[in-house]
């Protein structure tokens, strides 16, 4: 009996080791490729990077984690050209080649040109910018301008649209920076906008960089924002001060 005893304690011994010795493999293993917990929690954060909630596609950069970690629909907006007309909305596609579902509701407002507008201005073929509250690559807009300042120039706006790397699935992910990178960014930084703010920052975003959509704006800790785009391979950070002017992209 003693023996048995002595012989079912070792063999318990050994399997604690041996439980002890694989948890400390997994650690160990995650430790070096990633935890698979934390790439699965932020994941639905990065609604600018592989793709946003509705299958619309960017790249793989994103503000995932942190304050700014996308739970739902945000500020945002984009601009394009108008592709259909409906009693409910329109479609539009962006100078990268992205379709964006516009809806319409009784609060939206209307601009033509720098002065008032209305629904009925909306058309096939007219440029246009939109403020709203963007979800994957639909946007409930909160402000339609139709032929926004500088939209008349067809040549200019070929050449601003160069600057993006429109988004080609499969394509392999272009990484650079231009400009000024706030030393106060990090990845999951910063807190969500709105209102006038969110509004400023997408428009000298969308400006500067035509053909994305924007689906958040971060304000930083200095005070600047990162407006997030997605749709695009190239910018996914456009950042933009506190006078409202852009100083840099990654």
């Amino acid at each position: 009996m003693f023996s048995r005893k002595v012989t079912l304690s070792i063999v318990a011994g050994a399997a604690a080791i041996a439980v002890a010795g694989g948890s400390y493999g997994i650690v160990s293993a995650t430790s070096s490729n990633g935890s698979p917990a934390a790439s699965s929690s932020s994941a639905p954060a990065s609604s600018g990077g592989s793709a946003p909630a509705s299958g619309s596609a960017g790249g793989p950069r994103s503000g995932g984690g942190g304050s700014n970690a996308r739970s739902g629909p945000a500020a945002g907006g984009t601009a394009g050209t108008v592709a259909s007309v409906s009693t409910s909305g329109f479609t539009l596609t962006t100078s990268a080649g992205q379709k964006v579902t516009v809806d319409e509701a009784s609060a939206t407002t209307y601009q033509k040109g720098t002065g008032s507008g209305s629904a009925s201005a909306i058309t096939v073929g007219e440029p246009v910018l939109v403020l709203g509250t963007a979800n994957g690559t639909t946007i409930t807009a909160t402000q339609v301008t139709v032929q926004p300042a500088g939209s008349g120039s067809a040549a200019s706006s070929a050449s601003s649209a160069a600057k993006v790397v429109p988004f080609q699935r499969g394509a392999p992910t272009t990484s650079k920076q231009v400009g000024q990178i706030p030393a106060s960014f990090s990845q999951g930084s910063g807190t969500i906008v709105s209102g006038t703010a969110a509004n400023k920052a997408t428009e000298a975003a969308l400006a500067a960089y035509p053909g994305g959509i924007v689906d958040r704006v971060v304000k930083l800790s200095n005070g600047e924002y990162n407006v997030h785009f997605i749709g695009v391979n190239w910018p996914h950070h456009v950042f933009v001060n506190q006078d409202f002017k852009v100083v840099g992209a990654e």
